[in-house]
């Protein structure tokens, strides 16, 4: 199989980085200052979604702006601590790109998504952040907005994902959807293709736009 692109449009954490580690250190010292107890906070969706609306999800309301502060400095702070790091096959994949032709699309807001990328030394030229949206995955407005910003039809536009909340999101976009197995198994993902981190892909950069294939 091979994907045909004008732009391809990734996810962070969980799909060019991991920040597995930082993310349970911090939301579960945010959770325990907030109250939260472990049965509420199971029974709420946390990867790929914003903060704001995680919190939204377990506080009142007028306590909301203040939790959501709280949880970008914990997770700020916590980038030096080693909590963040590549994934296979990233560095490679995204050296072979114009950078043009692509963009990261992430849940996070833009002063976290910056430090975890520069912890990791990737700089993308375009970058969609929380700050810049006013409804996140799974709603299609992030990845619609990282399309128009690289003036590209969403239909030419590869989304990467590992996140069931980010594919419905590109698939809500009308874009091509790859999945990442690195947080979900496989049948847990909806995608056009479906493989275990970006060191399992090629990318192949024609006057045309980029073509996508499967190693091996």
């Amino acid at each position: 199989m091979t994907i045909h692109a004008r732009a391809l449009l990734f996810d962070n954490d969980g799909t060019l980085v991991s920040s597995l580690a930082s993310v349970d250190r911090c939301w579960t010292r945010w959770a325990g200052e907030y109250g939260i107890t472990a049965e509420q906070f199971a029974r709420v969706e946390l990867h790929g979604r914003p903060a704001a609306e995680i919190a939204a999800d377990l506080l009142p309301a007028e306590l909301v702006p203040q939790a959501v502060a709280r949880i970008e400095d914990l997770e700020v702070d916590d980038v030096p601590n080693g909590g963040v790091h590549l994934l296979p096959g990233t560095r490679a994949f995204l050296d072979a790109l114009p950078a043009e032709r692509w963009a990261v699309v992430t849940s996070a807001t833009r002063r976290l998504a910056e430090a975890r990328l520069d912890a990791v030394g990737i700089l993308p030229k375009t970058l969609v952040a929380a700050d810049d949206i006013t409804r996140g995955k799974p709603d299609p407005e992030p990845y619609l907005l990282a399309a128009r910003t690289l003036g590209v039809d969403p239909a030419h536009c590869v989304v990467f994902e590992d996140a069931p909340a980010g594919l419905a999101a590109g698939r809500a976009a009308g874009m091509t959807t790859v999945a990442l197995t690195t947080t979900h198994r496989a049948h847990e993902l909806h995608a056009d293709l479906v493989v275990e981190n970006l060191s399992a892909l090629s990318a192949l950069v024609t006057e045309q736009g980029v073509e996508i294939s499967p190693r091996g």
